[in-house]
């Protein structure tokens, strides 16, 4: 990117405001907006194992931007902060307050800690007697632990929580499992001025395309950073704080300890490294030792992951995504592909699961063998698993049931499309075990399993719980959540799922954890959380649900300010906020589920703000880009996409709250590519807003968002999709905002730097602001300010003011 783009760039091509409005100064956010923003956000909740206690957790407010722009590295994919040995601020949600609520009584304990403490991570004990975390210290990060007294203390400093959270609990709740920065580490390398040479990268005709990633290695000095603050001692650290070290140090990304505490996993990073690909990509040993260190076996040493097909479901050779089995002592699960990686491979199976018990000695068994990619495997006992795949090309789940005690005997208990919300079945409950291994809960007679799901119908979502019995048939209801409501299950305080924890919310009333009797239909509160952003009470919201052209059902969540009155107030200036979605399937494509039971205040850079400034707003209306039969979504992405735009105005305005002449239309990242193809594509709108997009595909060659064909297999279809194509067609003005150091896959910073450039070149009415030091999504609180600022002050010049004359005749004879 280039240096003058670390500025913030408010830049008008119009006549009438051809000066920078504001300078380059941050602004503070319209008054009702700001005020919400500043006000602390609602704490969040841990349950206890044992379902005796609630861990409240205070969460901090939006940094500043003083401590967004702390220095970082950015590291084969990762953000980390050099001074604490942790990932950067951008990545973590810091935790500053802790309380224990006991739920049988109501009593709350306040834990004592450190004025000024940081803390994330937090994670209940096995056994539920003390909550973990790590805290972060101006040099480094340290473990903690707080007892259900309200104590609390500090048992290790230094650990390396490069690649995320840094401890695990020992299964007997005695002691924890840490990565630490290694005893005696020296400085870190410094990087000379003068190269030694140049940066050679070589392929020898071998097929290795790679997708657009962020932050990867780029020279000698960037791996040895990489080497420098990533590699880490695994130690166990018992409550006292004495530590003993496990093994040898190295780039350890992942760890886990067997159920029976005897036996620890580990993934570690080898050499040589990659300049196109992030770690996940690198070389890779997934091995088994013993808890004080001695190896026992070696599952995997896969070289290079840079010869993967570029499609969704492609993936290594080789054992993959090895785990411990939840409800044995020291069983190691993993999967393996059948098809070499490839999923276009036209077999029967796509992969197989295996297993293979301590002490690992005899020939791994074959638990069951998948149509599809392995997902994952919700475990319950010798009798009772169920295996889940997935297949991105079609959206299809299958859910095999399997008993482990007789391997490679598999039934299948459903097939569905994922993305099918009114036929979704739900999921089987889990719990922790004594080990603090999730394992499925049983029903009493040991007949069936507990699940939950969100129970999505026409007129909204209303969670349940129920039983599915294990030797198959339709499931029993043993309760639902009945309007207004939205109430979901968080656990089962009784064997018999008679008394429940649930999150209560409705439109009107906050989220709050209730204790409810099922049998006796008593519910009792035991939090009062109250509602964070006040000013929003009076917002109404409706679903609204209108056909597209080719009679397929959408809809959107209508919002409208507080105090509107139709008569009083006519149509107002409405904002449409969205973000395309591809579907296999146009009956799933047209599900309308209702939003008003759900308790909405925005946080953050939501449009939603808006609501404060006198616009209504279609939130999240339907923009479905179908390809059935095998067909391709995108070959016709521009068509669908007109036509589901069309569709959303017309609804808009025939409810009576929407004016035709002041429309605008917005979105991020997708959505930000949605808005200037809108604007290129159609007349509908006086404005866009378009946040942290990619409006080039060519700058995305090997496959984005949900295509997974390359440029050169689909070249027309990547060129028409490109909003970068059209920009001498888009006339509506259109505000552009970018975080300079975005760090998703695909919307490098240079694309929205480009595409002003083209707007600006061909006269459009364009303003393009950089926003300092943020990833994809803003984070400081300066910059949030920003945002809102500018999203307010571009639809009040170029939306909210009424057309008159020849303007509104030209509308007219469109409608």
């Amino acid at each position: 990117m280039r240096a003058g783009a670390c500025l913030i760039a408010l830049l008008l091509t119009t006549t009438a405001y051809a000066q920078t409005p504001g300078g380059s100064a941050y602004h503070r956010a319209p008054d009702a907006i700001a005020k919400a923003l500043e006000t602390p956000p609602t704490p969040g909740v841990a349950v206890s194992p044992d379902h005796r206690t609630l861990a409240i957790l205070g969460r901090e407010n939006l940094p500043t931007i003083a401590n967004l722009s702390k220095p970082i590295l950015r590291l084969g994919g990762y953000r980390i902060d050099p001074a604490t040995n942790g990932q950067a601020e951008v990545r973590v949600q810091w935790l500053n307050a802790l309380s224990f609520k006991d739920v049988g009584s109501g009593r709350t304990v306040a834990v004592k800690l450190p004025a000024g403490l940081r803390f994330a991570a937090p994670d209940w004990s096995p056994d539920g007697t003390r909550l973990a975390f790590y805290a972060q210290d101006a040099d480094a990060l340290s473990l903690w632990i707080a007892e259900r007294d309200g104590s609390a203390r500090m048992v290790a400093r230094g650990l390396n929580g490069t690649f995320g959270t840094p401890f695990a609990w020992m299964p007997d709740s005695k002691a924890l499992v840490a990565y630490t920065v290694p005893a005696g580490r020296g400085a870190a390398p410094v990087s000379s001025s003068t190269p030694t040479g140049p940066v050679i990268q070589e392929s020898a005709g071998r097929t290795s395309a790679a997708r657009t990633y962020e932050d990867l290695l780029g020279d000698a000095h960037d791996e040895a950073l990489f080497d420098h603050y990533f590699t880490g001692q695994l130690v166990r650290i018992d409550l006292a704080g004495t530590a003993q070290p496990i093994g040898t140090p190295g780039l350890i990304t992942e760890f886990s300890v067997s159920p029976d505490g005897r036996y620890l996993l580990t993934e570690r990073l080898k050499r040589p490294y990659s300049y196109l690909l992030p770690a996940r990509f690198f070389p890779t040993e997934i091995a088994v030792s013993t808890l004080d260190g001695q190896p026992v076996k070696t599952l995997v040493d896969r070289p290079l992951a840079d010869d993967l097909p570029v499609d969704f479901n492609a993936t290594v050779k080789g054992p993959r995504e090895a785990v411990w089995r939840s409800d044995a002592p020291a069983t190691l699960v993993w999967a393996e592909a059948l098809d070499g990686g490839n999923p276009r491979a036209k077999i029967a199976f796509h992969d197989t699961v295996m297993m293979q018990a301590a002490p690992f000695a005899a020939v791994p068994v074959e638990l069951a063998r998948t149509q599809a990619r392995y997902a994952t495997t919700i475990w319950g006992d010798d009798g009772f698993a169920v295996v889940v795949d997935r297949e991105w090309r079609t959206r299809t789940e299958h859910r095999l049931a399997v008993a482990p005690s007789r391997p490679g005997q598999t039934r299948t208990i459903a097939t569905l499309n994922y993305q099918d919300q009114y036929g979704d079945p739900g999921e089987p409950m889990v719990e922790e075990n004594a080990a603090g291994k999730p394992v499925m809960r049983f029903t009493p007679a040991h007949d069936g399993v507990y699940v939950t799901g969100d129970g999505a119908t026409k007129a909204g979502a209303f969670p349940f719980l129920a039983t599915m019995p294990l030797a198959g048939g339709e499931q029993t209801r043993l309760w639902t959540a009945k309007a207004p409501y939205y109430e979901t299950v968080v656990a089962l305080l009784d064997e018999r799922g008679r008394r429940i924890l649930t999150r209560r919310e409705s439109a009107k009333l906050a989220p709050n954890y209730m204790i409810r009797g099922l049998k006796a239909g008593s519910a009792k509160a035991i939090t009062a959380f109250a509602d964070p952003a006040p000013v929003f009470a009076g917002v109404t919201q409706r679903t609204i649900t209108y056909p597209r052209a080719d009679g397929l059902q959408l809809s959107g969540s209508l919002y409208l300010p507080a105090g509107y009155d139709a008569k009083r107030d006519g149509p107002l200036p409405t904002l449409l906020w969205a973000y395309p979605a591809e579907f296999t399937d146009a009956k799933v494509a047209g599900q309308t589920v209702d939003q008003g039971n759900r308790f909405v205040r925005p946080r953050g850079i939501s449009h939603l703000f808006l609501l404060t400034q006198g616009y209504a707003i279609l939130d999240n209306p339907s923009m479905p880009i179908i390809g059935e039969g095998g067909a391709e979504a995108n070959d016709t992405y521009v068509k669908q996409l007109q036509q589901d735009a069309q569709a959303a105005v017309d609804a808009v305005v025939k409810s009576g709250v929407g004016d035709r002449t002041r429309m605008a239309v917005g979105g991020h990242s997708y959505g930000a590519f949605m808005t200037a193809n809108l604007l290129a594509h159609t007349d509908l709108f006086r404005a866009g807003i378009a946040r942290s997009g990619a409006y080039n595909r060519t700058l995305t060659p090997f496959g984005f968002q949900a295509e997974q064909r390359t440029y050169w297999q689909a070249t027309p279809t990547y060129t028409e999709m490109s909003p970068f194509t059209y920009a001498d067609r888009i006339k509506a003005p259109i505000l552009l905002i970018h975080g300079g150091a975005d760090d998703n896959s695909g919307t490098f910073p240079i694309q929205s730097e480009r595409m002003y450039a083209a707007l600006k070149g061909n006269g459009a009415t364009v303003r393009y602001v950089v926003l300092p030091n943020e990833p994809h999504g803003y984070r400081a609180l300066e910059s949030t300010e920003e945002t809102l600022w500018q999203m307010t002050d571009w639809l009040d010049r170029y939306v909210k003011p009424k057309q008159t004359g020849s303007a509104v005749a030209a509308s007219a004879a469109r409608e």
